[in-house]
């Protein structure tokens, strides 16, 4: 892979808490326009290594860069060249459809200009024209989704971080995101999500799955369907999941 379409990358890259090793000396490189999944059961690792990458969270060791950029010394860059969407949180429900467009716009650094072409844009292609000042609180869950994954990429982001982003949702609402997700991998936007849901993780170019702070596998889900003769994600993650020897969260 030529070097240049590597938008994320992490050599041995380690996060301590006191005596508790959270993630150990995990690599890996992530490449333009991949869908990349980032899977372990809860308490893997897996939302720490994703804060280390996104700049909020220190490494204890090894080494990373996302976009070009060092996670121990341009954190604020990295921020500035990322979205970042999660189940947890993602808009201010107390805030129409369009004043949480215009506040993210403005948080990305988009100018005054560029946040009512944008937001003009969004609605109508969200087909929301009738509903711009409504409370993004009364939204259906999948609406919700739907704009909060628009607004993490409205300024177009190299790498978008999508934490468990179908938590929640209907099966055929999660599709409908996943169609988002294609489109923006389309368009060039590098998608790195964790997701607990293991059809989804078909849907992804490659799978990186975490065991206990480590990568225990990581590949395309037929290759490592293929590896491990499963005839499905979940059967992998069963395998690898049997191997933890951490207590769930």
């Amino acid at each position: 892979m030529d070097p240049e379409n590597i938008v994320i990358s992490a050599q041995d890259l380690t996060k301590q808490f006191g005596d508790f090793t959270a993630v150990d000396h995990i690599s890996f490189e992530v490449y333009r326009g991949e869908i990349f999944g980032f899977l372990g059961a809860n308490g893997a690792g897996k939302t720490t290594a994703m804060r280390m990458l996104c700049g909020l969270s220190k490494p204890s060791g090894g080494a990373a860069s996302v976009a070009g950029f060092d996670v121990y010394k341009e954190t604020e860059k990295i921020k500035r060249s990322i979205g970042y969407m999660s189940q947890k949180f993602s808009l201010y429900e107390d805030l129409t459809i369009k004043e949480n467009i215009h506040f993210f716009g403005g948080i990305y650094g988009l100018s005054d200009k560029a946040v009512k072409e944008k937001s003009d844009s969004l609605i109508q292609q969200l087909g929301l024209v009738d509903h711009a000042n409504t409370l993004v609180g009364s939204l259906p869950l999948g609406w919700k989704q739907k704009l909060a994954f628009s607004v993490a990429i409205i300024h177009q982001p190299s790498i978008v971080f999508l934490d468990e982003p179908t938590g929640g949702v209907d099966p055929i609402t999660r599709r409908q995101f996943w169609d988002l997700i294609y489109e923006a991998a389309d368009m060039g936007i590098t998608i790195f999500v964790t997701t607990h849901y293991m059809d989804e993780a078909e849907y992804c170019n490659r799978i990186s799955m975490m065991v206990d702070g480590k990568i225990a596998a990581l590949d395309s889900p037929s290759a490592l369907k293929r590896d491990f003769e499963a005839e499905t994600m979940d059967d992998v993650f069963f395998q690898l999941a049997r191997q933890a020897k951490r207590k769930s969260d």
